[in-house]
């Protein structure tokens, strides 16, 4: 699945309820007591991309054996390598469009998210977990399935690019890790 737990909610902390006089876990600067990474799936890996350019290229090439020798060799040949230019460039983009991350952190007090683009660009959200609605429109969103949190005034999506028993997987999972903090 094309997310994972970096740090998962076991059990409680040992030091936890009313009598407790360890410092709070979620003092200022502690570490989340739970983090989520999610990222497209790349169906292709990159042995097979080169596997699939080296075969488009033997493909290509097949038909300009008969035009060897000739004239029209020059005219065919500048379309054979925009044909496998173009391809390269469709697969490169479609790679750089995989580098997207979005990483989900909690701690007792609050719930972060962070949206890592390929560009460079950050989003971020933070609410407090327990006044957190998660949502799954099964119907009317931008996708099927489509999960929304909503909290701190906003609403964001999670896990867009999913596949739609992804995000059923991810709702549950996440919501489990809310309801143990």
């Amino acid at each position: 699945m094309p997310f994972e737990w970096v740090k998962r909610i076991e059990e409680a902390p040992e030091k936890s309820g009313a009598f407790s006089q360890s410092a709070p876990v979620w003092a200022e600067n502690a570490p989340p007591v739970a983090e989520l990474q999610l990222w497209p799936n790349r169906s292709l890996p990159r042995g097979g991309f080169v596997f699939i350019i080296a075969m488009a290229a033997v493909l290509l090439l097949l038909p300009l054996l008969a035009l060897l020798g000739r004239p029209q060799l020059w005219v065919v040949l500048p379309f054979m390598v925009l044909t496998l230019g173009g391809l390269w460039l469709a697969f490169r983009s479609n790679y750089a469009s995989g580098k997207l991350i979005e990483r989900l952190r909690l701690w007792p007090d609050r719930i972060e998210i962070n949206r890592f683009e390929p560009t460079g660009r950050q989003q971020d959200w933070v609410a407090n977990p327990h006044w957190v609605r998660m949502t799954l429109h099964e119907k009317g969103g931008p996708v099927e399935s489509y999960l929304t949190l909503t909290g701190g005034g906003r609403e964001v999506e999670l896990g867009a690019f999913l596949s739609p028993e992804e995000r059923v997987a991810l709702k549950d999972e996440v919501e489990r890790a809310i309801g143990r903090l």
